[in-house]
């Protein structure tokens, strides 16, 4: 009962606070503190988005499939580095600082160089979110390797256990939490790192889409897609939390 009841006094908090920045926005905007074209209120920017739903649809699941492509090959390629870097001390040494500097050049200015060099189909689109969302999850996955009790890994030495044995019954299971702390920031990644590529250059998508109202003015819509793109976000990050529970079922028992 009280577990029950704290986990309903966590969920308020941030309802509450939602609330009240939505009630601070809709007098900023009827008072016309900032320009009503420029700020429109929630309650336009809900209407946009009600009217806007059925294409703005259409577009999102453009901008999707491209952050799932995206984050499944962002995934597949950081185990297997993460798995050869952990392994291989040399390989470490080499590509651990490489990974390190691609997250500090601006991914906007890699865009451009991308739909340059490929074009404007979607392999820009899901080799830039692969660079966005590679980093969190690799990172997390070395991290959780080093985490692994060596004194269990001796013992499993000294049983003639192999590397394989060792990875899955000691690395691996200690390894999750950290891969699923490194994937809920990669899933919201994909999705903005999405939304980016197609601003640069595409055909649909909800970033083509922002843009096209931008060019426009329509801000009631452009704060719509906004929102939208936001929610989408906290599904994927939701669906993340889903999956740790379905993977890490004793992080569940009481």
């Amino acid at each position: 009962m009280k577990r029950n009841f704290q986990n309903i006094n966590n969920k308020i908090w941030p309802i509450i606070s939602l609330l009240l920045l939505l009630v601070i926005w809709q007098l900023v905007s009827t008072m016309e503190v900032v320009p009503k074209y420029m700020l429109p209120s929630p309650i336009e920017v809900i209407s946009a988005l009600i009217s806007e739903f059925p294409l703005l649809m259409s577009h999102a699941k453009v901008t999707l499939t491209e952050a799932a492509v995206g984050l499944s090959c962002g995934i597949i390629l950081s185990f297997i580095m993460s798995i050869l870097m952990d392994n291989f001390k040399r390989l470490y040494q080499a590509f651990y600082p490489l990974i390190v500097i691609t997250q500090t050049i601006p991914i906007i200015a890699i865009a451009p160089l991308l739909v340059l060099w490929f074009g404007y189909d979607m392999l820009p689109k899901i080799i830039l979110i692969v660079v966005m969302t590679f980093f969190p999850i690799t990172i997390g996955l070395l991290n959780g390797f080093k985490a692994a009790d060596r004194d269990t890994i001796r013992l499993l030495q000294s049983m003639k256990a192999n590397k394989f044995q060792i990875f899955r019954y000691v690395k691996l299971p200690v390894s999750l939490p950290y891969f699923f702390a490194g994937l809920r920031i990669s899933a919201a990644y994909s999705i903005v790192g999405a939304v980016i590529s197609e601003w640069l250059g595409g055909f649909e998508g909800l970033g083509v889409y922002m843009i096209r109202v931008h060019k426009a003015f329509a801000f009631d819509k452009m704060f719509a897609v906004i929102f939208l793109i936001s929610i989408l976000s906290l599904l994927l990050i939701k669906l993340v939390d889903i999956l740790q529970k379905k993977c890490m079922p004793w992080e569940n028992i009481n």
